[in-house]
């Protein structure tokens, strides 16, 4: 773990290795870029939320995302 000086004070970053110390590789699978537009509200909304999961409001997006097409397939969701 380290950490890393911003101008809205210290945040922490973690750096995950496996057993053998390693780094784990990069996933295989690429993610495509989408532009989206979102009303105010709506972006507020999501971006508070996100923060308070600990997620960039990307990563909250694709993480909504993913429960709502396990929800379709009839997967759990987590």
């Amino acid at each position: 773990m380290f950490k890393h000086r911003s101008s809205t004070g210290y945040k922490q970053r973690f750096i995950v290795l496996k057993m053998d110390g390693k780094k784990p590789a990069a996933k295989a699978d690429k993610k495509k870029q989408v532009p989206l537009r979102l009303s105010e509200a709506l972006y507020n909304e999501l971006a508070a939320w996100a923060e308070d999961d600990f997620r960039s409001l990307n990563g909250q997006i694709e993480y909504l995302l993913t429960q709502c097409m396990k929800k379709r397939r009839g997967e759990k969701a987590e």
